[in-house]
């Protein structure tokens, strides 16, 4: 007859911690989603970083090749100087740091048209490697900045989908900010011409 008794009891006993644990499995899931998609970010953005630093490590070396055949564009060379200066300086801030970027790529435009005008640098073989580098560079700074905001789209989808956003917002997860330009002309790469 004890056998009889306690089933029942086994059976709602069971039944009670199925019905607890699975929101407690749920809820361990989607936190370590959650987490996992953070460090994708983070590993993303180091992937743009990367480009952008080499970018930056260009740019002295182009500048130092125009001034020697465009003495006369002293304010466009100290463009370039400032906006990379400007760019180095942006820090960690996303806003920033895409502002200080844009500012490099339009004085980079100018400075590579002003160089039209100068056949013998155009026939530079120095100058010429540096634009190549400098536009396989603008190619990898996309292609990771593509890579960068596919990982913050998954990690904000998350965030703000139904029942996640509870574990978003106890948790801390917030939403991440796109690397983004701001408009057209800033999304053509500095045209090269050889």
């Amino acid at each position: 007859m004890n056998n009889l008794s306690t089933g029942p009891l086994s059976i709602g006993c069971c039944i009670t911690v199925a019905v607890l644990a699975v929101p407690i499995l749920w809820l361990v899931a989607t936190y370590n989603r959650f987490a996992r998609l953070s460090q994708h970010v983070r590993e993303s953005w180091s992937g743009v970083d990367v480009e952008l630093k080499r970018r930056h490590d260009l740019v002295p070396n182009l500048v130092e090749t125009v001034r020697g055949y465009a003495t006369h564009e002293r304010e466009a060379l100290e463009s370039v100087v400032a906006a990379r200066s400007h760019a180095l300086q942006a820090g960690d801030e996303l806003r920033a740091r895409v502002a200080g970027e844009v500012e490099l790529g339009r004085s980079l435009q100018r400075l590579l048209a002003i160089a039209e005008a100068y056949p013998d640098l155009k026939a530079d073989r120095h100058f010429l490697e540096l634009q190549r580098e400098l536009s396989l560079t603008e190619d990898r700074i996309a292609a990771a900045r593509r890579f960068y905001n596919a990982n913050v789209r998954e990690i904000n989808g998350l965030a703000v989908a139904v029942p996640s956003n509870i574990v978003a917002s106890v948790f801390g997860f917030t939403e991440q900010r796109f690397f983004e330009l701001v408009d057209g002309t800033e999304r053509a790469s500095p045209s090269v011409r050889m």
